[in-house]
């Protein structure tokens, strides 16, 4: 199985919305790729509360059934589809790819 985990900061606005409405939305289009996309097991996509110096603004859990699946997903059209809305939103991106 592979786990892979991205961490956002976010603009304090981008795509005509607040920090919040585009954590909320990039939450949306990312959790409902669930059950979409084959090799996809599990998506899950956390906002932050704490708002520290330290925190990312919102997280991305997500498993694979293998490293051809996670390739699968980051090619696939419905997941390219979003990636323009969160690359105009985040201001850093952070991510951890491995297998269990």
């Amino acid at each position: 199985m592979i786990k892979h985990i991205v961490f956002w900061k976010l603009h304090e606005h981008a795509n005509g919305m607040t920090k919040q409405e585009n954590a909320l939305a990039i939450k949306q289009k990312l959790e409902d790729l669930q059950g979409k996309i084959e090799g996809l097991l599990r998506i899950e996509v956390g906002i932050d509360f704490l708002g520290s110096a330290e925190s990312a603004d919102l997280v991305l859990y997500s498993e694979f059934s293998s490293k051809e699946a996670l390739d699968f997903y980051q090619a696939h059209p419905l997941h390219k589809a979003v990636m323009p809305f969160i690359a105009e939103a985040r201001s850093e991106r952070r991510v951890v790819d491995y297998e269990i």
